[in-house]
């Protein structure tokens, strides 16, 4: 009985969800397909759906989801056994890379906006493009941004010793 309701749950859930978030998008494509999801949450509410036919695609679903867990778990632990190398490395600046990279990224994006501000004060009317320029840099801040990111959140783990470097061991002197 629980494993019917439930399975009667998590299929019409998700239609409805994605349905919704699809409807909200401002495009043919997104609207067709959120009307064929109405249509899926349709025939779920009705009954032309068996609850085996519904048993099963939420089985599908969980297995899609359990194969993309282990894909990310795997690529986590090939970037932490990265991580660890640099760590144990001898060589001083394989294992300073990270704070120098930060320092790098915080004296940059100080100049860009220092740059940009006065800029901004110095030539007012050109503010604009100014500012469309800046945006235009948002990607390269993007990626560099988020590897100084990832190596903040995985430097904090192996301070707290969960990342299989002894917690007395620093990257940073």
């Amino acid at each position: 009985m629980i494993p019917a309701l439930l399975a009667s749950i998590g299929l019409p859930l998700l239609v409805k969800a994605v349905g919704g978030a699809l409807n909200g998008l401002d495009h043919p494509a997104a609207k067709a397909a959120a009307g064929a999801l109405a249509q899926v949450g349709s025939a779920l509410a009705g009954g032309e759906v068996s609850p085996e036919q519904v048993a099963e695609a939420n089985r599908h679903l969980e297995r899609m989801t359990e194969l993309q867990t282990a894909e990310a778990t795997a690529a986590l632990a090939e970037i932490n056994d990265s991580l660890r190398t640099e760590a144990k490395s001898e060589d001083w600046y394989v294992r300073r890379w990270r704070p120098t990279f930060g320092y790098a990224m915080a004296v940059t994006w100080t100049a860009t906006m220092g740059a940009v501000s006065w800029a901004i004060i110095d030539e007012p009317a050109q503010a604009p493009i100014i500012i469309a320029a800046l945006v235009n840099t948002s990607p390269i801040w993007g990626v560099a941004l988020g590897v100084l990111g990832i190596a903040v959140v995985k430097r904090s783990q192996d301070k707290q010793g969960g990342g299989g470097i002894n917690v007395g061991t620093s990257l940073w002197r």
